[in-house]
């Protein structure tokens, strides 16, 4: 080889390489594009009209399972738990024997009757009095493309325990974070008047993170972190459930006060707002 060969040869290997010739690295690390949202709700339900609630936007979840925390109640679908009154929705626990259990309930979902991905969700209750009730605003996997609790996600907008009556908790539980392993992300606020007046929850969800709003001051954030389906789970569809549990994991910590029966969870609307696309 001569020489001058060599020299051409030496340089072109080390000659830095051009930006065409990189290789593109995609940075997924989550941005917020401050997303807002639409200003009319694009599903809702005012219970404008008395008797038992739509079917064409609500559905029952029924059995006295447990549903993993133990609980005590049997869920029905029957009117007696479950019935529009007066513009409300009364969700009533009841102390009464049905399918082995002492006590009846209602677990109402929007499971393939309103199904969402990203969007706002304002809730308005007046939650329930007693020790051992256990009423909750949440949302579930619709697909569990994920798997199995927790690893698909759940995000409690409202939960509330009778024996500490004045604080209200949101959450999410997803397969890094959750109570079981001791990384639950959650909030609590007091709200004095939970059990006597009306008020608002509410869900601000978007690509970039979970925020949680009680009375619209902000309570809770949760971050996608960018780092897969472990720890954020929310890029699939949810459905709503509203539910009042009687005794269980954390609702019967103290007992069930069998003398406040019937006890009563109320909500006045619930209202879901897409997001606006960026």
């Amino acid at each position: 080889m001569k020489l001058y060969s060599f020299a051409i040869l030496f340089l072109t290997a080390c000659s830095p390489k051009k930006d065409d010739d990189l290789p593109v690295v995609v940075d997924t690390t989550p941005v917020d594009k401050g997303w807002t949202f639409e200003s009319a709700p694009s599903w809702s339900d005012e219970f404008s009209t008395d008797g038992l609630p739509n079917a064409s936007k609500w559905g029952y979840d029924i059995g006295g399972s447990g549903w993993g925390n133990n609980e005590l109640q049997y869920y029905t679908n029957n009117v007696n738990n479950a019935r529009i009154i007066n513009g409300k929705l009364v969700i009533t626990a009841i102390k009464e024997p049905m399918g082995g259990k002492n006590y009846t309930s209602a677990r109402l979902v929007t499971r393939t009757k309103g199904d969402f991905l990203y969007g706002r969700i304002e809730v308005s209750a007046k939650l329930p009095s007693g020790v051992g009730t256990w009423p909750a605003i949440w949302m579930l996997p619709t697909d569990w493309e994920y798997g199995s609790w927790p690893n698909s996600g759940e995000i409690d907008i409202m939960e509330h325990v009778g024996y500490d009556s004045t604080r209200v908790h949101f959450s999410v539980h997803t397969e890094a974070y959750n109570h079981t392993i001791n990384t639950q992300k959650t909030a609590n606020r007091i709200i004095q008047t939970a059990l006597t007046d009306f008020h608002k929850y509410r869900l601000d969800w978007t690509p970039y993170a979970v925020r949680g709003y009680f009375d619209d001051q902000l309570v809770f954030t949760f971050v996608n972190e960018g780092k897969g389906a472990a720890r954020w789970p929310f890029d699939k569809r949810f459905h709503i459930l509203l539910n009042l549990a009687i005794g269980g994991n954390w609702g019967g910590v103290k007992g069930v006060d069998d003398t406040m029966f019937p006890a009563l969870f109320e909500i006045d609307y619930i209202r879901f707002y897409k997001m606006n696309e960026k």
